[in-house]
Protein backbone atom coordinates (compact mmCIF):
# COMPACT_ATOMS: atom_id res chain seq x y z
CA UNK A 1 0.00 0.00 0.00
CA UNK A 2 3.00 2.63 0.87
CA UNK A 3 4.44 1.62 -2.48
CA UNK A 4 1.21 2.31 -4.24
CA UNK A 5 0.59 5.69 -2.39
CA UNK A 6 4.58 6.61 -3.23
CA UNK A 7 3.83 5.99 -6.90
CA UNK A 8 0.88 7.97 -6.77
CA UNK A 9 3.06 10.61 -5.00
CA UNK A 10 5.45 10.63 -8.13
CA UNK A 11 2.68 11.22 -10.01
CA UNK A 12 1.26 14.78 -8.90
CA UNK A 13 2.13 17.90 -10.60
CA UNK A 14 3.92 19.64 -8.20
CA UNK A 15 6.28 17.09 -7.15
CA UNK A 16 10.07 16.74 -8.40
CA UNK A 17 10.43 14.37 -11.37
CA UNK A 18 12.52 11.27 -10.05
CA UNK A 19 11.59 7.64 -10.79
CA UNK A 20 10.94 5.76 -7.26
CA UNK A 21 11.54 2.20 -6.58
CA UNK A 22 8.37 0.03 -6.33
CA UNK A 23 8.90 -2.64 -3.60
CA UNK A 24 8.03 -5.82 -4.45
CA UNK A 25 7.15 -9.04 -2.80
CA UNK A 26 8.84 -12.24 -3.27
CA UNK A 27 6.40 -13.96 -5.52
CA UNK A 28 4.37 -13.27 -8.34
CA UNK A 29 0.95 -14.24 -6.44
CA UNK A 30 1.80 -11.91 -3.84
CA UNK A 31 1.77 -8.66 -6.28
CA UNK A 32 -1.58 -10.21 -7.68
CA UNK A 33 -2.96 -10.66 -4.75
CA UNK A 34 -1.95 -6.81 -3.56
CA UNK A 35 -3.21 -5.65 -6.67
CA UNK A 36 -6.70 -7.51 -6.27
CA UNK A 37 -7.21 -5.73 -2.76
CA UNK A 38 -6.54 -2.42 -4.04
CA UNK A 39 -8.89 -2.96 -7.30
CA UNK A 40 -11.82 -4.22 -4.66
CA UNK A 41 -11.70 -1.04 -2.36
CA UNK A 42 -10.91 1.94 -5.49
CA UNK A 43 -14.41 3.44 -6.04
CA UNK A 44 -16.69 3.12 -9.45
CA UNK A 45 -15.10 6.07 -12.00
CA UNK A 46 -11.28 5.99 -10.37
CA UNK A 47 -8.35 5.08 -13.08
CA UNK A 48 -6.84 1.90 -12.31
CA UNK A 49 -3.47 1.58 -10.89
CA UNK A 50 -1.39 1.34 -14.45
CA UNK A 51 -3.63 3.98 -15.68
CA UNK A 52 -2.01 6.20 -12.85
CA UNK A 53 1.59 4.54 -13.43
CA UNK A 54 1.33 5.49 -16.99
CA UNK A 55 0.39 9.17 -16.39
CA UNK A 56 3.23 9.42 -13.22
CA UNK A 57 5.76 8.50 -15.98
CA UNK A 58 4.33 10.80 -18.85
CA UNK A 59 4.26 13.94 -16.20
CA UNK A 60 7.64 12.66 -15.26
CA UNK A 61 9.08 13.01 -18.72
CA UNK A 62 6.90 16.58 -19.27
CA UNK A 63 8.19 17.99 -16.43
CA UNK A 64 12.07 16.59 -17.53
CA UNK A 65 11.87 18.55 -20.38
CA UNK A 66 11.82 21.76 -18.29
CA UNK A 67 15.13 21.30 -16.81
CA UNK A 68 18.57 21.92 -18.41
CA UNK A 69 21.15 19.36 -19.69
CA UNK A 70 22.40 18.54 -15.53
CA UNK A 71 19.14 17.96 -14.79
CA UNK A 72 18.80 15.67 -17.19
CA UNK A 73 22.17 13.59 -16.46
CA UNK A 74 21.09 13.64 -12.99
CA UNK A 75 17.75 12.17 -13.91
CA UNK A 76 19.65 9.66 -16.01
CA UNK A 77 22.00 8.35 -13.01
CA UNK A 78 19.34 8.51 -11.24
CA UNK A 79 17.40 6.23 -12.45
CA UNK A 80 20.64 3.95 -13.76
CA UNK A 81 21.76 3.67 -9.84
CA UNK A 82 17.67 2.85 -9.06
CA UNK A 83 17.66 0.11 -11.73
CA UNK A 84 20.70 -1.54 -10.42
CA UNK A 85 19.79 -1.27 -6.68
CA UNK A 86 19.03 -4.01 -4.87
CA UNK A 87 14.99 -3.49 -3.91
CA UNK A 88 13.87 -4.33 -0.58
CA UNK A 89 10.33 -4.91 0.49
CA UNK A 90 9.17 -2.63 2.50
CA UNK A 91 12.48 -0.45 2.50
CA UNK A 92 13.32 3.40 1.30
CA UNK A 93 15.27 3.62 -1.60
CA UNK A 94 19.23 3.78 -1.72
CA UNK A 95 20.76 6.74 -2.39
CA UNK A 96 22.79 8.11 -5.34
CA UNK A 97 26.58 6.51 -4.90
CA UNK A 98 29.18 9.63 -5.53
CA UNK A 99 30.50 9.74 -9.00
CA UNK A 100 34.44 9.51 -9.22
CA UNK A 101 36.77 10.46 -12.44
CA UNK A 102 37.95 7.92 -14.06
CA UNK A 103 41.73 8.16 -14.36
CA UNK A 104 43.09 8.73 -17.54
CA UNK A 105 46.20 6.22 -16.98
CA UNK A 106 44.95 2.61 -17.59
CA UNK A 107 44.39 0.68 -14.57
CA UNK A 108 46.92 -1.70 -14.78
CA UNK A 109 49.43 0.97 -15.26
CA UNK A 110 48.84 3.65 -12.87
CA UNK A 111 49.91 1.57 -9.78
CA UNK A 112 52.89 0.69 -11.20
CA UNK A 113 55.71 2.27 -10.02
CA UNK A 114 58.07 2.17 -13.25
CA UNK A 115 56.38 3.21 -16.82
CA UNK A 116 57.91 3.61 -20.00
CA UNK A 117 59.02 6.78 -20.79
CA UNK A 118 57.83 8.43 -23.86
CA UNK A 119 61.38 8.54 -26.17
CA UNK A 120 61.21 12.17 -27.42
CA UNK A 121 59.79 13.80 -24.34
CA UNK A 122 63.02 12.41 -22.76
CA UNK A 123 65.08 12.97 -25.18
CA UNK A 124 63.84 16.73 -25.32
CA UNK A 125 64.30 16.81 -21.31
CA UNK A 126 67.84 15.79 -21.87
CA UNK A 127 68.63 18.60 -25.32
CA UNK A 128 67.15 21.00 -22.56
CA UNK A 129 69.56 20.05 -19.65
CA UNK A 130 66.35 20.20 -17.59
CA UNK A 131 68.30 17.10 -15.64
CA UNK A 132 70.88 15.98 -13.62
CA UNK A 133 72.66 12.86 -13.99
CA UNK A 134 72.61 11.07 -10.75
CA UNK A 135 74.01 7.45 -11.97
CA UNK A 136 76.04 6.46 -14.67
CA UNK A 137 77.23 3.15 -16.12
CA UNK A 138 78.98 3.01 -19.60
CA UNK A 139 80.55 -0.68 -20.96
CA UNK A 140 81.86 -0.04 -24.46
CA UNK A 141 79.25 1.36 -26.73
CA UNK A 142 76.27 0.27 -23.92
CA UNK A 143 75.31 3.64 -21.16
CA UNK A 144 73.22 3.35 -18.46
CA UNK A 145 72.32 6.47 -17.17
CA UNK A 146 69.53 7.78 -13.81
CA UNK A 147 68.16 11.05 -14.00
CA UNK A 148 66.35 13.37 -12.16
CA UNK A 149 63.94 15.80 -13.20
CA UNK A 150 63.70 18.35 -10.44
CA UNK A 151 60.66 20.31 -11.87
CA UNK A 152 58.34 17.46 -11.82
CA UNK A 153 60.00 15.40 -8.85
CA UNK A 154 60.22 12.23 -11.53
CA UNK A 155 63.53 9.91 -11.96
CA UNK A 156 64.41 8.59 -15.42
CA UNK A 157 66.31 5.56 -16.44
CA UNK A 158 67.98 5.05 -19.86
CA UNK A 159 69.58 2.45 -21.75
CA UNK A 160 71.74 3.90 -24.77
CA UNK A 161 73.72 2.01 -27.22
CA UNK A 162 76.46 3.77 -29.49
CA UNK A 163 74.91 7.15 -28.30
CA UNK A 164 71.23 6.41 -29.30
CA UNK A 165 68.62 6.10 -27.19
CA UNK A 166 66.93 2.28 -26.68
CA UNK A 167 65.47 2.13 -23.48
CA UNK A 168 63.73 5.02 -21.24
CA UNK A 169 61.99 4.30 -18.01
CA UNK A 170 59.98 6.88 -15.49
CA UNK A 171 60.25 6.00 -11.74
CA UNK A 172 58.23 7.59 -8.92
CA UNK A 173 60.85 7.18 -6.38
CA UNK A 174 64.38 7.03 -6.19
CA UNK A 175 64.35 3.38 -4.94
CA UNK A 176 62.50 2.12 -7.87
CA UNK A 177 64.64 3.93 -10.06
CA UNK A 178 68.02 2.69 -8.73
CA UNK A 179 66.66 -0.93 -9.03
CA UNK A 180 65.56 -0.25 -12.68
CA UNK A 181 69.25 1.47 -13.52
CA UNK A 182 70.94 -1.68 -11.24
CA UNK A 183 68.72 -3.92 -13.90
CA UNK A 184 69.72 -2.06 -16.98
CA UNK A 185 73.78 -1.94 -15.69
CA UNK A 186 73.46 -5.84 -15.28
CA UNK A 187 71.51 -6.30 -18.84
CA UNK A 188 74.51 -4.18 -20.70
CA UNK A 189 77.63 -5.86 -18.71
CA UNK A 190 75.68 -8.76 -20.30
CA UNK A 191 75.80 -7.54 -24.08
CA UNK A 192 79.32 -5.95 -22.98
CA UNK A 193 80.42 -9.29 -22.52
CA UNK A 194 81.47 -10.16 -26.16
CA UNK A 195 83.06 -6.76 -26.42
CA UNK A 196 85.05 -7.53 -23.14
CA UNK A 197 86.12 -10.96 -24.53
CA UNK A 198 87.23 -9.79 -27.83
CA UNK A 199 89.16 -6.78 -26.45
CA UNK A 200 90.82 -9.53 -24.11
CA UNK A 201 91.64 -11.24 -27.10
CA UNK A 202 93.29 -8.67 -28.88
CA UNK A 203 95.06 -7.58 -26.23
CA UNK A 204 96.40 -11.67 -25.95
CA UNK A 205 96.71 -11.68 -29.61
CA UNK A 206 99.24 -8.71 -29.91
CA UNK A 207 101.11 -9.80 -26.54
CA UNK A 208 101.86 -13.30 -28.04
CA UNK A 209 102.81 -11.80 -31.43
CA UNK A 210 105.36 -9.64 -29.47
CA UNK A 211 106.47 -12.45 -27.49
CA UNK A 212 106.92 -14.45 -31.12
CA UNK A 213 108.43 -11.68 -32.64
CA UNK A 214 110.98 -11.16 -29.52
CA UNK A 215 111.85 -15.02 -29.58
CA UNK A 216 112.20 -15.37 -33.10
CA UNK A 217 114.71 -12.49 -32.56
CA UNK A 218 116.63 -14.57 -30.13
CA UNK A 219 116.27 -16.94 -31.84
CA UNK A 220 118.18 -15.67 -34.86
CA UNK A 221 120.73 -13.74 -32.52
CA UNK A 222 121.40 -17.52 -31.05
CA UNK A 223 121.77 -18.64 -34.44
CA UNK A 224 124.26 -16.10 -35.69
CA UNK A 225 126.25 -16.54 -32.49
CA UNK A 226 126.61 -20.71 -33.06
CA UNK A 227 127.95 -19.64 -36.70
CA UNK A 228 130.30 -17.05 -35.28
CA UNK A 229 131.69 -19.68 -33.03
CA UNK A 230 131.51 -22.23 -35.59
CA UNK A 231 134.20 -20.03 -38.27
CA UNK A 232 135.94 -18.80 -34.86
CA UNK A 233 136.53 -22.72 -34.41
CA UNK A 234 137.52 -23.54 -37.81
CA UNK A 235 139.90 -20.64 -37.86
CA UNK A 236 141.48 -22.05 -34.62
CA UNK A 237 141.72 -25.25 -35.86
CA UNK A 238 143.30 -24.07 -39.51
CA UNK A 239 145.43 -21.72 -37.16
CA UNK A 240 146.91 -24.18 -35.11
CA UNK A 241 146.80 -26.85 -38.06
CA UNK A 242 149.43 -23.80 -39.29
CA UNK A 243 151.27 -23.32 -36.05
CA UNK A 244 151.81 -27.06 -35.63
CA UNK A 245 153.29 -27.41 -38.99
CA UNK A 246 155.61 -24.31 -38.69
CA UNK A 247 156.22 -26.31 -35.80
CA UNK A 248 157.94 -29.14 -37.18
CA UNK A 249 159.61 -27.47 -40.21
CA UNK A 250 161.56 -25.35 -37.60
CA UNK A 251 162.43 -28.21 -35.80
CA UNK A 252 163.59 -29.91 -39.12
CA UNK A 253 165.49 -26.95 -39.97
CA UNK A 254 166.80 -26.81 -35.74
CA UNK A 255 167.77 -30.02 -36.63
CA UNK A 256 169.62 -29.50 -39.79
CA UNK A 257 171.58 -26.59 -38.49
CA UNK A 258 172.55 -28.50 -35.23
CA UNK A 259 173.78 -31.05 -37.93
CA UNK A 260 175.47 -28.83 -39.56
CA UNK A 261 176.73 -27.04 -36.97
CA UNK A 262 178.22 -29.98 -35.05
CA UNK A 263 179.97 -31.26 -38.37
CA UNK A 264 182.09 -28.04 -38.29
CA UNK A 265 182.80 -28.07 -34.87
CA UNK A 266 184.30 -31.54 -35.80
CA UNK A 267 186.00 -30.20 -39.09
CA UNK A 268 187.52 -27.33 -36.75
CA UNK A 269 188.94 -29.72 -34.34
CA UNK A 270 190.59 -32.14 -37.14
CA UNK A 271 191.94 -28.96 -38.26
CA UNK A 272 193.50 -27.93 -35.02
CA UNK A 273 194.82 -31.31 -34.05
CA UNK A 274 196.48 -31.11 -38.00
CA UNK A 275 197.95 -27.82 -37.56
CA UNK A 276 199.33 -29.04 -33.68
CA UNK A 277 201.04 -31.54 -35.32
CA UNK A 278 203.88 -28.97 -37.37
CA UNK A 279 204.81 -27.37 -34.17
CA UNK A 280 208.07 -28.49 -32.69
CA UNK A 281 207.57 -30.22 -28.97
CA UNK A 282 210.06 -28.68 -26.64
CA UNK A 283 211.51 -29.92 -23.51
CA UNK A 284 211.41 -28.31 -20.28
CA UNK A 285 214.66 -27.07 -18.55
Amino acid sequence: MKSFLNRRRAAEPGGPSHLVAVARDSSSADLAHTAGSVDTHRPAGEPGPHHEAETAHQQSNDHSNDHDGADTLDYHADAATTARMPIHSGGAPRPVSTLHAVPAMPAHLSGRPVQIADGASFEALVATHAMTTFRSFRSFDYTVTLLFHGETLGYFVALHQDGALWHAFRAADIDSAGAVFHHLQEQATRLADGETRIAQLSAQNVLLARQIEDSEAQAERLRVDLQRHAEQEHRVSARQHQVRKDVAQMEAQRIAAQAQLNKAHRTIHQLSVTSSEGVPHLHGR
